[in-house]
């Protein structure tokens, strides 16, 4: 499967809906709340602070992330990012796709280093991923996600350069 990452247009609302709804209303790897409406998810992922940007496969959006910097002022040099990818794609690379556009992304708009500052532990896909692309924990928070099965799960502070 080619996945081509492209920057989102407005065009894109419903598939990105389709991709956030279920991935929100299951709280397993987000800390949103999981009755957001549609709006208040679009507007929460389309945020004007967020550079977003979707993942496409055979013509169809597949996954999508934003990209913003982590903090403002002095902090303001460090890369954040969120991803969702639709359930159809996960383990057909959509995520490795997105995660080294975002890395390669970071580095031409200046960043130096990026920060996952909510990783749950339970999601271990996630945490393979960012591992395999360089990314260490550096911070472990206690019990910080409720996940609807599991209870209260840590959470991970991950980092790398770039």
């Amino acid at each position: 499967m080619m996945t081509i990452i492209r920057a989102t247009t407005d065009d894109d609302r419903a598939a990105l809906w389709a991709i956030l709804e279920p991935i929100i209303r299951a709280g397993e790897t987000f800390a949103l709340p999981r009755e957001m409406s549609r709006r208040q998810a679009l507007d929460y992922w389309l945020e004007s602070t967020h550079e977003v940007f979707v993942a496409e496969a055979d013509g169809e959006v597949v996954g999508s992330y934003f990209m913003r910097a982590n903090c403002y002022g002095g902090g303001a040099h460090v890369a954040n990012c969120g991803y969702m990818s639709a359930s159809g794609a996960w383990g057909r690379g959509v995520g490795t796709a997105m995660c080294e556009h975002s890395l390669d992304h970071a580095k031409r708009r200046g960043f130096i280093s990026m920060q996952f500052n909510f990783v749950v532990s339970s999601n271990a896909p996630a945490v393979r991923l960012w591992t395999r692309h360089g990314f260490a924990i550096v911070g472990q928070l206690p019990r910080a996600f409720l996940h609807p099965a599991d209870g209260y799960v840590d959470v991970f502070v991950m980092f790398r350069d770039l």
